[in-house]
């Protein structure tokens, strides 16, 4: 079966989201096609020449969460 990798396929594979059928599919290929494998290297390159940033909210915004939901939780006790 011949099939097109786009880009977008290799983004997805890089970032773990494709599922085990599309995985296997993708690493099969590339061991056959040169010129896939080249265009997954490259990407792979870029993407790990990316920041790693984490997000998490300040404590200021966890407590305010944290609040709103005790708050609601006490109109559903006195109702």
């Amino acid at each position: 079966m011949t099939h097109n990798y786009t880009p977008n396929m290799l983004v997805k594979f890089i970032y773990g989201e494709t599922d085990l059928f599309e995985t296997l599919e993708i690493e099969n290929a590339m061991e056959e096609n040169y010129e896939l494998k080249e265009s997954y290297l490259t990407l792979k390159n870029g993407y790990n020449r990316l920041p790693k940033a984490k997000f998490s909210p300040s404590d200021a915004a966890v407590n305010n969460i944290l609040f709103f939901s005790e708050i609601s939780n006490m109109d559903f006790v006195t109702d």
